[in-house]
């Protein structure tokens, strides 16, 4: 099988590349320069430089001809600030890049295509009494993004969204999505304040494995919940405290009413930035203050294998704590 993948230099694409390339498939990728210095980008997949928003159709399905599978391992998430209206730009960097390049997929022949999505679109579904699509507008960018990828779905071309939840792991290099964790911890000094709750989570390596695993053996179209691992906050802090090397760091515990009521002042802060929030933080209480568990059963299916996600965690962190105090200069994550 010969891959197509848009981001296979970032944390995720370059993991599933270098799988697809292990099991004996070609991978030819589109990605934004520079390189992290030190990232194990795998030599043999075809690589080429430059923005895909700026390409042209014809520029798009050169590069497509001739492949059987597509990648979308880009895009944005909640923690990428914008100026309002907040869900413009989760369009032009999510959903019209899915419609765009599933269109040229299908015209090129192209037979799977994975789109890398958010498990928020699954809670979304499973309990649309939280009315998740309506508070907040990066849910319903993603819930709008894995409708408009399975419409892609037909008899030539089998579609398949990972709703990926919290992932950990580290590409050398690149500065680690958890930086804003540690301004937020270490902005409230010497104890972690924080719900009771958890959440889903997964490696790297398991995303990669989702990711190879839905191209090789996904039918139709299906949006699969991914997850491995369901920890406690209390569980995930305690890893998060000893990578900081604050192991005996005291949490306590805020009530829904108390998290609401500090998402009341951060609306204000944020208004008067000029930035629009993806994840209401008000509502945003409701969701931390829950257990946001998903069953690994999608996952297994997909061929995800058990990981270390205690090791995974504390290697973040401790790059996250890294890049916050200023000893190592990272390259950001990128959008595009």
């Amino acid at each position: 099988m010969k891959v197509f993948m848009i981001g296979g230099t970032g944390l995720l694409g370059c993991a599933a590349a270098q799988l697809f390339l292990d099991r004996g498939h070609a991978v030819k990728s589109i990605a934004l320069p520079p390189l992290p210095e030190g990232a194990p980008i795998p030599k043999e997949m075809e690589l080429s430089f430059g923005n895909y928003l700026e390409m042209s159709d014809d520029e798009l399905k050169a590069a497509m001809e001739g492949c059987d599978c597509f990648v979308f391992a880009a895009g944005v998430d909640e923690r990428v600030e914008f100026p309002a209206p907040v869900y413009e730009s989760y369009k032009k960097y999510n959903i019209d890049p899915v419609n765009r390049l599933l269109a040229i997929a299908k015209e090129c022949g192209v037979k799977s295509s994975v789109i890398l999505g958010s498990y928020f679109t699954y809670f979304a579904k499973e309990f649309p009494e939280m009315k998740l699509y309506d508070k907040h507008p990066y849910i319903r960018s993603r819930v709008d993004q894995e409708k408009a990828a399975l419409s892609f779905a037909d008899s030539s071309m089998d579609v398949a969204v990972l709703e990926l939840p919290y992932i950990f792991g580290t590409q050398p290099g690149r500065r680690p999505v958890w930086v804003i964790l540690i301004e937020q911890l270490a902005g409230m000094g010497k104890t972690t304040m924080y719900p009771k709750g958890g959440t889903a989570m997964l490696t790297v390596r398991q995303v990669a494995e989702s990711i190879v695993g839905a191209a090789e053996r996904n039918k139709g179209g299906n949006a699969y919940p991914i997850s491995y691992y369901n920890l406690s906050w209390d569980e995930f802090l305690k890893i998060v405290h000893t990578a900081m090397g604050q192991p005996d760091r005291k949490i306590i515990h805020i009530t829904n009413w108390m998290f609401k009521l500090y998402g009341v002042k951060l609306n204000r802060d944020f208004k008067k930035k000029g930035v629009d929030m993806g994840i209401n933080p008000v509502g945003l209480a409701d969701i931390m203050c829950m257990n946001t568990f998903i069953d690994n059963k999608w996952s297994v299916s997909l061929g995800v294998t058990d990981d270390d996600i205690d090791s995974a965690i504390f290697d973040s962190v401790k790059l996250s704590v890294d890049a916050y105090t200023g000893k190592k200069k990272l390259l950001d994550m990128k959008g595009e």
